[in-house]
């Protein structure tokens, strides 16, 4: 959704009143409260990703198990 915000210069108006009128049509909009609380905000996981992740911890956890039975590799837990 964009919003676009347009400030008119009339005779009177100077450039810092021209930018202190933009600034405030721009807080009255809203839009940079919009942007900043989507700014750190992650999209959901699908749940073919969730699938694909489990299935490729649990293949390392196979190799891992795998070594260490064969002795080439520690156990790091104990």
């Amino acid at each position: 959704m964009a919003v676009n915000v347009e400030i008119v210069k009339s005779e009177k108006d100077n450039n810092l009143s021209v930018i202190r009128k933009f600034t405030k049509r721009v807080r009255g909009s809203g839009i940079l409260t919009r942007l900043r609380s989507r700014r750190y905000s992650t999209r959901n996981i699908s749940d073919y990703v969730k699938k694909k992740m489990t299935l490729k911890k649990l293949s390392q956890k196979a190799k891992i198990q795998e070594l260490i039975k064969m002795g080439k590799m520690t156990d790091k837990l104990q």
